[in-house]
């Protein structure tokens, strides 16, 4: 039996990221494996793995089709994949993650155990404000190294260097990262890894590194800083030197994530005590006491071969936009209740309804912008990120904008931080002048004269164009976009369809919106009535699990038919693909208008959301009914069938 853990994430949040989780642990459990899933979706985090778990797993599944923190399962063999392929091929997934598992497991078998620790326990200390201004952390996890004087010496961690010289205040970060590169003179007695953070991650950060390496090196140890600073993290520590670590120390006053320390000594204070009481702080950090039931570390995971892709960022930003566009599309729907017209009324409910609607959407550009730029060049990517999103608005540039200025600002900012290089003692103002000051020039002057006016040519050429169809025109993209929902039930093309749609409706252009939510939700509904017309063709088990498909389906979950399409792919996806074609294709033809992203038949209760409400709903009932056609005409009844 293996010990696993899995995060699934997908942009919406809704369906594949617990479809995915199920199915994971359904699948470990018939294997006989233990798993424990985190699930990340737009209401937040379900189940989240404590550090005791995901100290003792000997495995993890990335199961995620946006961006996620890795940082806290360093050490960790790890199998990467996708939502969609978590559902679908689950029983791979679990036997490649405990393959992996078991070679990990029998190459720490091999490794020598390192010696028992003797340290003795620490005392505490109190902040000046009566606060207790450290405490520590002991998860039960890996066997830390032994730290006390005397015990067998062990190699330095690659990269370690001599003590720097002191440095006035706003010394930079360069100094504090080679003060940890130089080699050491002589064999240290033992290592030390800590992190400083400070909120604005400028001066103390980086001097408070320095600070902690010159009391490290007074004691004969080793000691390698991590620097999460304004411009990101810095000295990033690798698996293997903490695992080597006989104690962390993190001075930060902000959040710092202990997870990848699980099992270790770990003293947490803030930044000025790591700064001016920094030998006292190392002196705590090494009487510390081991934590309870450790057991031994585990090699580190292959470091990922190159970033996400283009894709990735995207799917990351579109999940950070979603929140804006559902709020922002219900109130404006709620604001039509009182009468199509009626927030025209200055100081009434309606519009003050359509207001706050109005602000939602007015940050759905920005927000994609700025989240899209932060999954590529981290936290230094959100403002020129964020700004270029607002220029894509006013130029209106719309989502194709958004898009553009979030691709550019993000690799623009990556492309200054990694590249420029400031003296020392001008190295504190990168990331409060230099960074934000450039970056968002170069991406302002880009959108303002290069980049926005062609975006927005182009997205009212498209504007024009989606508002002229009607007839042939409007039935065929009706048609393709029906298509592109079910062909793959959640996947990227149903994204990339599903998004198209959401971008639009900044745009004012609801069309289809309409036509994406009507065909993803068919697929489920026509098979669940299939199994209730055409019962031979189904097992027991897939004609119980209909009913299920219904509620899903008229939730606008697509995903609800993603068991019957796994189990007979070349039968159920053309049935469903021409199903929800057929619903867009009546959708765009008849002109409905939605004006909310989600919600199903659900928002059909609302007056107004959906308009005309009548042919949008003869469009449900045709692509359900065109989807059961479909499977009867292409599925064989089963012999065992009762």
């Amino acid at each position: 039996m293996a010990k696993l853990v899995a995060v699934t994430a997908c942009p919406t949040g809704i369906a594949h990221t617990f479809m995915a989780a199920e199915a994971l642990r359904r699948v470990a459990d018939l294997k006989g494996h233990e798993l424990s899933v985190e699930s990340r979706s737009a209401e937040g985090v379900r189940t989240p793995l404590d550090e005791a778990v995901v100290a003792q797993a000997e495995a993890v599944i990335l199961a995620a089709d946006i961006t996620v923190d890795e940082s806290r399962f360093q050490g960790k063999p790890l199998v990467r994949t996708s939502t969609a392929v978590a559902i679908r091929d689950t029983e791979r997934i679990i036997d490649e993650a405990v393959a992996r598992a078991t070679l990990h497991r029998k190459t720490t078998a091999s490794e020598p155990a390192p010696p028992p620790a003797t340290d003795a326990s620490r005392a505490g200390a109190e902040s000046p404000h009566g606060e207790t201004s450290r405490r520590t952390v002991s998860p039960a996890g890996i066997t830390p190294p032994s730290s006390a004087p005397g015990t067998p010496r062990r190699a330095d961690i690659p990269g370690e260097g001599a003590a720097p010289p002191p440095v006035a205040h706003g010394s930079a970060s360069r100094r504090a990262d080679t003060a940890t590169r130089t080699p050491p003179s002589s064999t240290p007695a033992g290592t030390l890894v800590a992190v400083t953070a400070c909120p604005t991650g400028i001066a103390h950060t980086f001097m408070a590194a320095e600070a902690l390496t010159r009391a490290a090196r007074a004691r004969g140890y080793a000691i390698r800083v991590e620097t999460q600073g304004s411009v990101g993290a810095k000295n990033t520590l690798t698996s293997e030197e903490i695992a080597q670590a006989d104690a962390v120390i993190i001075g930060a006053d902000t959040h710092v994530s202990t997870e990848r320390f699980a099992g270790k000594r770990l003293l947490q204070t803030s930044v000025g005590e790591a700064l001016k009481q920094a030998d006292r702080v190392v002196e705590q950090a090494l009487a510390l006491p081991p934590p309870p039931g450790a057991l031994p570390s585990l090699p580190a995971a292959p470091a990922r071969a190159e970033p996400a892709g283009a894709y990735k960022h995207l799917l990351t930003g579109v999940s950070f936009m979603l929140p804006f566009v559902v709020a922002g599309g219900l109130l404006l729907a709620l604001s039509f209740v009182f009468g199509i017209d009626a927030y025209k009324q200055p100081g009434t409910l309606p519009a003050a309804l359509k207001g706050i609607g109005d602000a939602a959407f007015a940050l759905m550009v920005p927000a994609l912008a700025g989240y899209l730029a932060w999954s590529i060049a981290d936290r230094p990517g959100l403002a020129p990120g964020f700004i270029g999103g607002m220029l894509a608005n006013q130029l209106n540039a719309g989502f194709l904008g958004g898009i553009a200025a979030g691709f550019l600002a993000g690799y623009v900012t990556r492309l200054l931080r990694d590249r420029i290089r400031l003296p020392a003692n001008l190295e504190g103002l990168k990331p409060v002048l230099v960074l934000p000051l450039l970056s968002a020039l170069i991406v302002g002057l880009l959108m303002t004269y290069v980049i926005g006016a062609p975006v927005a040519a182009l997205m009212g050429a498209l504007t024009r164009f989606l508002h002229g169809l009607s007839g042939t025109n409007a039935v065929l993209l009706g048609l393709l976009l029906g298509a592109m929902m079910a062909v793959d039930t959640g996947g990227p093309i149903n994204k990339a369809a599903y998004a198209f749609g959401v971008g639009l409706l900044g745009s004012n252009t609801f069309t289809p919106m309409a036509a994406v939510m009507v065909a993803g939700m068919t697929p489920p509904l026509g098979i669940a009535l299939a199994t209730v017309v055409a019962k031979r063709r189904f097992t027991l088990q897939e004609r119980e699990a209909g009913k299920a498909a219904a509620v899903l389906g008229l939730a606008f979950i697509t995903e609800g038919a993603i068991p019957y399409a796994a189990r007979d792919p070349l039968r159920v996806i053309p049935a469903m693909a021409f199903g929800s074609a057929v619903a867009g294709a009546v959708s765009m033809g008849f002109g409905c208008a939605l004006r909310a992203p989600h919600g199903g038949v659900f928002v059909l209760a609302i007056p107004n959301a959906v308009q005309p409400l009548g042919p949008y709903v003869l469009a449900l009932v045709a692509g359900t009914l065109a989807t059961t056609l479909a499977l009867v005409v292409l599925k064989r009844p089963l012999p065992d069938a009762g």
